[in-house]
């Protein structure tokens, strides 16, 4: 991969750390980090994701640090089974960015899609695991950069349940082309109600109209081309999707969320359950497209002023993380959505212009395979279906040779155990 100006400051950093970091942690393995980062850096810029596993069984115990490397940009792979941790370990990844040194902190930002309503959490000490933290040599511990961003309609019912949010965002629905309309209604393009809906759409845009919903709405109800069965079928979905919720006048300004040194969780768990995928992914496609364009310029701006040798606008442009919980969801591997193909433009080129991923799933046979066949790391927790085990194997088949099986169920039965396959240094640990 080509060395970008964003790298090239993030390594200028680092030389200005102190050595008394390394001497802290002599017997660390550093998991995702190319040998000539570690010859250079050793243990900085990396994160605290855990302990080697020694033993099997009753003989099972931990032994030295695991860290993940924060320097270069990643695509990972977090599965396992409900319950085993791997949300758990998204928010350990996030809580490490947000624990990095000033320096490097500010050249990074953090965004992550919430369907499950747990990571605003991060903004209060979790007392309740005082105790086991304790063994870890670790004290809770709130988090003041950490943002809660949720759909503008929703902000009253969040307050009312007591979670702190701090924006509302919402989503504008002439960013969308036509066809991703019909993607996010899971319309067949042939369909009679597809057609009429991105004929109408493609009008609209051509027309270069800021449109709203009731725009669209209105458009097909004057289509003297579209028959009554079929503008009735439109005029109802439609309306239900005005009802979501998070579309309004304002849009997403990834200005907002992409901030130095932020922690930006985009919550969509309160969604209702009946449209609540559609809504999301209309969410997490406009969020990652947004991203990836984002760091696409600030590349291009670096390369600029690199090689006309000026000085660039000032304005702070850093690294990404994007962090997605039930990514099988928004990427499936049977299916297309109005999401697919943002996620898996930045899995295949986000890493170049400074995106890293993270991809959290349950199921890692039900993700797209563009998106395991571009992972460098996975961490997979346990897994009991074959399936989903055959798709971890086909990630790293070139060099593991043993069963998958055999790995995986020799994990003890423990909360957040794990197997770390990194493709670097093609390893298993």
């Amino acid at each position: 991969m080509a060395v970008g100006s964003w790298q090239k400051e993030q390594e200028e950093l680092h030389k200005k750390q102190p050595a008394r970091f390394i001497e802290e942690q002599p017997f660390a393995t550093v998991v995702g980090r190319l040998k000539e980062d570690q010859a250079r850096f050793g243990t900085q810029g990396v994160g605290y994701i855990g302990k080697h596993i020694v033993g099997t069984g009753e003989d099972a115990h931990t032994t030295t640090k695991v860290l993940l490397d924060l320097l270069r940009p990643h695509i990972i792979l977090i599965s396992g089974k409900r319950g085993t941790g791997k949300s758990y370990l998204g928010g350990i990844i996030t809580e490490e960015l947000a624990l990095l040194p000033n320096e490097f902190r500010q050249n990074v930002a953090v965004v992550m899609v919430d369907t499950m309503g747990i990571f605003w959490s991060m903004k209060r000490p979790n007392d309740q695991q005082s105790e086991l933290l304790k063994t870890w040599n670790l004290e809770p511990r709130g988090f003041d950069n950490v943002k809660v961003f949720v759909p503008f309609e929703q902000q009253e019912e969040f307050i009312r349940a007591g979670i702190p949010i701090d924006e509302g965002i919402s989503i504008l629905p002439y960013e969308f082309s036509a066809e991703e309309w019909s993607l996010a209604f899971n319309l067949k393009r042939t369909d009679h109600i597809a057609i009429s809906l991105e004929k109408n759409i493609n009008e609209l845009i051509r027309d270069g109209k800021k449109f709203t919903i009731d725009d669209i709405i209105a458009k097909i109800r004057d289509d003297a081309g579209t028959s009554k069965e079929v503008k009735n079928a439109l005029d109802n979905m439609l309306t239900v999707a005005a009802q979501w919720g998070v579309f309004g006048e304002r849009g997403i300004n990834i200005d907002d969320l992409v901030v130095p040194g932020q922690i930006s969780i985009v919550d969509v768990s309160r969604l209702r359950a009946t449209e609540a995928w559609s809504v999301r992914n209309f969410l997490v496609a406009i969020l990652t497209r947004k991203i990836y364009q984002y760091r696409v310029f600030a590349r291009k701006e670096e390369e600029v002023a690199k090689i006309e040798g000026i000085k660039t606008t000032g304005k702070k442009y850093p690294i990404v993380w994007l962090i997605i919980d039930e990514a099988h969801n928004f990427c499936p591997s049977d299916y297309e959505t109005v999401s697919s193909s943002p996620i898996l433009t930045v899995a295949k080129q986000g890493r170049e212009p400074g995106v890293s991923m993270i991809v959290i799933t349950q199921m890692p046979n039900k993700i797209h395979q563009d998106i395991l066949s571009q992972t460098d790391l996975v961490i997979s927790h346990r897994l009991t279906s074959k399936a989903d085990i055959e798709a971890l194997h086909a990630v790293m088949q070139t060099y593991l040779f043993e069963d998958m099986w055999k790995y995986i169920n020799q994990l003890p039965r423990w909360p957040g155990a794990a197997i770390i396959l990194d493709d670097g240094t093609a390893a298993v640990i």
